[in-house]
């Protein structure tokens, strides 16, 4: 053994190693001269392992493994070529043998196979050198984030209904993306899973692209096609749990190899999934390893991790369980094992995101591990989803008695630094879709949909939607099918679609809706308390330019005439926006410009009278003598003209 594998497994028995990929697995490795591959695998309880696949016709007394004190098997073998299948057969101590897929085996066979795949040298040139470049000197959380969240595999199917390919979807996706006004993707996971119905949640093959979509190569070409695009990519990970497949990594040598031993808290009772100890030091360097993986060897440029809520609470989901050292239901060697997973994250490069799907008001989320945080950059705000998809549901004559819904979030926005999501599950297990969530007749759904994510550009945070939303799909998500593209046929859909496409890129445009996503210096109320009309008034602040935007929103179906609210200025206020026009498929009774007079209003010592158009989003920018974004044209339209009344 050489020196520098030795200090490698040194590392990764310490569990302080983050590339545990380049010695793990097989590689091809020349000894005298000659050609051929080395496999190695941690299974520390196992009376043998062998290594069979198709190069020795998976007769394992071909290939025996020799274990070192660390409990590694190592095997050498010129006989295997590139792209051959093979796997462990590993004899437990009772005797009983089973086959078991490389648990950093780089590439899979094709479903309903489970064999890992021999792979050469990275055969892939990357091209996003100028994307890379640049992401470095970004700071992600003083730029746009408007994310599309996505499953690769029901966005758009093939004629016949196949699957598109990691190729196939890099011919369409990233154009659509950047028509669109996206700033980035996130892939729902990636990594090998059996399971379809588990939407990839559920990995065997943590270091393997499934193989549905194509061979790692192409889910490459398909990144740096996002990334030539201007698209950053974030990459749905699951270090929470795994499942039950006995290839897979559980009970990987016949004993908890990976999970738990206490079979008190090693499964998760409602997924029926084995939960990792995150307190081996070789399970540690594993999944640490796995997140460097994609970082560094797929120029991912972030990782949303699912199911923190999971980890860091002993009793999660469970009525029994074991308190940690000092009685608290915290679990610690998650919590310390986030922290160390977001230092070897942003240890890969700069401009690296990883945010927590953390559920509870569990403190300091994305605090430095320093100041005692877990060290994420990011946390979706489940709370704001929440409360303001319930809201949303409310018929718009009830609204006025829920109006905390809106602005309860406003006491905590600020504490940590929030995705707001619109994900995938909000739109499944009989939650209807977005659109379909909106009370009220076919108009007034939409006029619901196009305010809903108005609401969510404004508000303070990063953005997150889910696939379909953009087009308006009535019908549930369905992994099984592609989304219903065919609804474009009709008028309301197009015009959903442009309302979004045209929103994505005002937002872009526009630095106060991103600059200052996480203080106040970003924020400031104008009418917080216009519960009896639905009204909200708030301004999104650029303090480094002094630019500013006043966001008016109506969240009934009324269009309320000369409603005073304060302004921070004198000037005109130009409409530049409008969530209400004819165009989006409102009813056009747009806004004028307002005219700041000296009536004081709350704190403000200035105000002026909106015209607030009905179930709307409004921007407005105060006019400048050096010229000016060009306003809404004003449209004189009654309310009874232009658009059916809510059935209520």
């Amino acid at each position: 053994m050489n020196d520098a594998l030795s200090d490698q497994l040194s590392r990764y028995h310490a569990g302080t190693e983050d590339q545990c990929y380049r010695f793990l697995g097989c590689h091809p490795e020349s000894r005298e001269g000659t050609p051929g591959f080395v496999f190695r695998v941690w299974a520390p309880n196992a009376r043998s392992v062998r290594v069979v696949g198709d190069f020795n016709f998976w007769n394992g007394d071909d290939l025996p493994m020799e274990k070192d004190a660390g409990g590694i098997w190592q095997a050498w073998s010129p006989h295997p070529q590139v792209g051959q299948a093979y796997k462990y057969l590993v004899c437990h101590r009772d005797g009983r043998q089973v086959f078991k897929m490389d648990p950093v085996g780089r590439q899979t066979t094709p479903a309903p196979d489970t064999s890992s795949v021999i792979r050469g040298e990275d055969p892939y040139s990357w091209h996003d050198s100028l994307w890379m470049a640049r992401q470095a000197r970004r700071a992600p959380l003083n730029g746009p984030m408007n994310i599309y969240e996505m499953h690769l595999g029901s966005w758009r199917r093939s004629e016949g209904g196949g699957y598109l390919s990691y190729r196939d979807l890099a011919q369409q996706l990233p154009g659509y993306l950047k028509d669109m006004g996206y700033t980035h993707v996130e892939f729902m996971p990636l990594g090998e899973y059996p399971f379809d119905p588990s939407w990839g949640y559920q990995v065997t093959g943590y270091f393997a692209p499934t193989s549905r979509y194509g061979a790692p190569e192409d889910l490459k070409f398909l990144i740096d096609q996002l990334h030539q695009a201007g698209i950053g990519v974030i990459l749905d990970w699951v270090a929470a749990h795994f499942p039950k497949d006995e290839y897979g990594l559980y009970e990987f040598d016949g004993t908890c190899t990976y999970e738990y031993a206490d079979p008190m808290m090693n499964e998760h009772a409602e997924w029926t999934t084995r939960i990792f100890d995150w307190g081996r030091p070789e399970v540690r360097s594993f999944l640490i390893s796995n997140a460097v993986y994609w970082l560094r060897e797929f120029h991912i440029d972030g990782l949303r991790v699912d199911a923190v809520s999971s980890m860091i609470y002993l009793d999660y989901a469970r009525p029994n369980y074991r308190p940690n050292r000092y009685g608290g239901r915290e679990n610690l060697e998650a919590i310390d094992f986030l922290r160390q997973l977001n230092r070897a994250c942003f240890a890969v490069r700069k401009g690296i995101v990883t945010a927590a799907e953390e559920s509870t008001a569990f403190p300091l989320v994305t605090r430095p591990d320093y100041d005692g945080g877990l060290g994420f950059l990011l946390k979706w705000n489940m709370g704001w989803m929440n409360d303001t998809l319930r809201y949303f549901r409310e018929d718009p004559l009830y609204r006025k008695y829920r109006h905390d819904k809106l602005t309860f979030s406003m006491t905590y926005a600020f504490s940590e630094n929030y995705i707001l999501p619109l994900s995938h599950d909000e739109v499944v297990h009989m939650k209807g879709s977005l659109l379909d969530k909106m009370p009220g007749e076919y108009f007034w759904k939409f006029a619901g949909a196009r305010l809903l994510r108005g609401y969510q550009i404004a508000h303070p945070g990063k953005k997150l939607c889910f696939m379909g939303a953009e087009i308006g799909q009535f019908n549930e998500w369905n992994y099984a099918k592609d989304l219903d593209w065919s609804v474009l046929e009709y008028e309301m859909h197009q015009k959903l679609q442009l309302y979004y496409k045209e929103l994505n890129r005002f937002y872009r445009d526009n630095a106060p809706l991103w600059a200052e996503d996480f203080s106040w210096q970003g924020y400031q109320w104008i009418a917080p308390d216009q519960a009896d009309h639905s009204v909200l008034a708030f301004r999104r602040i650029d303090p480094k330019k002094d630019r500013e935007l006043i966001c008016v929103l109506n969240f009934t179906p009324v269009c309320w005439e000369d409603y005073r609210l304060g302004l921070p200025r004198e000037g005109t206020y130009d409409p530049v926006f409008c969530s209400d026009e004819e165009r989006f498929g409102g009813t056009g009774q747009l806004p004028h410009p307002v005219i700041s007079e000296n009536i004081p209003f709350r704190e403000y010592s200035r105000s002026g009278l909106f015209r607030i158009s009905p179930m709307s989003l409004t921007f407005y920018a105060r006019r400048s003598t050096r010229g000016r974004k060009k306003a809404l044209p004003p449209v004189e339209r009654t309310y009874a003209q232009s658009a059916p009344h809510l059935n209520i």
